[in-house]
C-alpha cells in the first residue's frame, strides 16, 4: 500500500491516480460527519457551493434534513447548525439527512469526489479507518488534508501522520510512504502524540476558534484518539454513509 498526503486540495495533481482517497478536517468537518453518522444520521451530503446545497435540500422533507454549516467558523445564517461535533447529538440527527457545506473540508471532498473509494477521516475514528484499508489493502492511497482557505493546516497533517503510523506499525504491513509531506506528518505526530489537545489549541485555526467563543467541548472531541468507530464512506457522489 503506497501513502502519500497533500495538505489541501489544490496541492493534489492532475495526475494523482489513486482509487481511494481518505479526507481529513480535525477541526472540525470531518470530526463532525463522524460523530452526526454515530449518533445516527440518515447521511451526510456535501456541498462546497451553497447554491448547490440550497437547491438540493429543497427536496427533502423540512422533517428529515437539517442544513448545517460554517464559513470563518460561524454559522451561516439560516442553518440548523454550524459545524460543531458536538451539536450533532442523536436527538437532533437521527434519521435525518445532512446537507453539509464548510470553509475548508467540503471543498477537499469534491476535489476527490471522483475517486472509486472515498473515506473521511478525523482523530476520533482513525483506527476505524486504518483498520478498513489495513483490510481492503489498496494499492495507492490519498490522504488529503483540509487545510484552512487553501493554506497549509497543522491539525491535518496530525491526522494524517496519526493514520500513517498506525498503519506502519500494524503487524505484516506492506506500506510505503511516497512523499515527503507524509514523512513530516508522521514526524509531527510522534512530537505531539502525547497532548493532542494542546496542540489543537496551538494551531492558528484552533487560536481562530478560541477567539470566536468558548469551543472547550469541541476541542475535546476532536482531540479524542479512536473514540469511535464509524467510516463515513461516499457511496454516492458527495453522500457519506455510515460503513
Amino acid at each position: 500500500m503506497k501513502l502519500s498526503y497533500f495538505h489541501v486540495a489544490g496541492d493534489v495533481p492532475d495526475d494523482a491516480h489513486s482509487q481511494t482517497a481518505v479526507v481529513i478536517d480535525v477541526l472540525r468537518a470531518t470530526t463532525t460527519i463522524a460523530c452526526a453518522l454515530n449518533n445516527g444520521a440518515e447521511a451526510v451530503q456535501t456541498f462546497a457551493d451553497l447554491t448547490e446545497l440550497q437547491n438540493e435540500s429543497s427536496d427533502w422533507k423540512s422533517s428529515l434534513r437539517l442544513l448545517l454549516g460554517e464559513r470563518g467558523g460561524k454559522m451561516i445564517d439560516g442553518f440548523d447548525l454550524g459545524n460543531s461535533p458536538v451539536a450533532v447529538t442523536s436527538d437532533v440527527v437521527k434519521g435525518k439527512r445532512l446537507f453539509m457545506s464548510t470553509t475548508n473540508g467540503t471543498r477537499s471532498l469534491k476535489r476527490v469526489s471522483d475517486t472509486k473509494v472515498v473515506y473521511t477521516m478525523a482523530l476520533i475514528n482513525r483506527r476505524a479507518v486504518a483498520e478498513k484499508l489495513l483490510l481492503n489493502q489498496p494499492e495507492d492511497v490519498l490522504i488529503l488534508g483540509s487545510g484552512w482557505e487553501g493554506s497549509y493546516s497543522l491539525e491535518d497533517s496530525l491526522a494524517a501522520g496519526a493514520l500513517a503510523a498506525f498503519l506502519m506499525e500494524s503487524p505484516g504491513n506492506s506500506c510505503k510512504v511516497i512523499n515527503d509531506e507524509l514523512l513530516a506528518a508522521i514526524a509531527l505526530w510522534s512530537a505531539c502524540k502525547n497532548d493532542i489537545e494542546g496542540c489543537l489549541r496551538k494551531t492558528t485555526h484552533g487560536q481562530r476558534l478560541e477567539r470566536l467563543g468558548n469551543h472547550d467541548d469541541d476541542f475535546l472531541c476532536c482531540s479524542e484518539l479512536d473514540s469511535i468507530s464509524i467510516v463515513p464512506t461516499q457511496r454516492e457522489k458527495g453522500v457519506l454513509f455510515s460503513l
